[in-house]
């Protein structure tokens, strides 16, 4: 349990590093500490406050066809960014992308790395 909570933080921190080399306007501050910070706050935000605005937009969700979930997902970026000091984002578009790139490296990398987390079968 506690093997596939740290890999899921690095994993995160590893996609919010890369959102940040790739979308201009979302920058780091501070070094790994910093992003590690981050990734734990963002974690933690999606954890308590995204069920919850997820259950909220729910019917504007279906009506777009899940494309306001990445709506959903910049804003609990967004967020994230308010809570920290070490996380700046750019406008709304900017956050969205941002959210994007966070979501689809975290998903290409924890698919990469299931074995590690996957139990032995003997």
């Amino acid at each position: 349990m506690v093997k596939q909570f740290v890999l899921v933080w690095l994993v995160t921190a590893v996609a919010i590093a890369v959102a940040a080399a790739l979308v201009p306007s979302v920058e780091i501050d501070g070094g790994v500490v910093s992003l590690l910070g981050v990734a734990l706050v963002f974690g933690l935000v999606n954890a308590v406050i995204g069920p919850l605005l997820r259950l909220v937009s729910l019917p504007l969700t279906l009506v777009t066809l899940g494309l306001f979930g990445l709506v959903v997902n910049g804003a609990l970026l967004a967020i994230t960014a308010g809570l920290t000091d070490a996380l700046d984002v750019g406008g709304v578009l900017a956050t969205v992308l941002a959210a994007v790139v966070i979501s689809a490296v975290t998903v290409l990398l924890l698919l990469l790395t299931a074995r590690v987390v996957e139990p032995q079968q003997q």
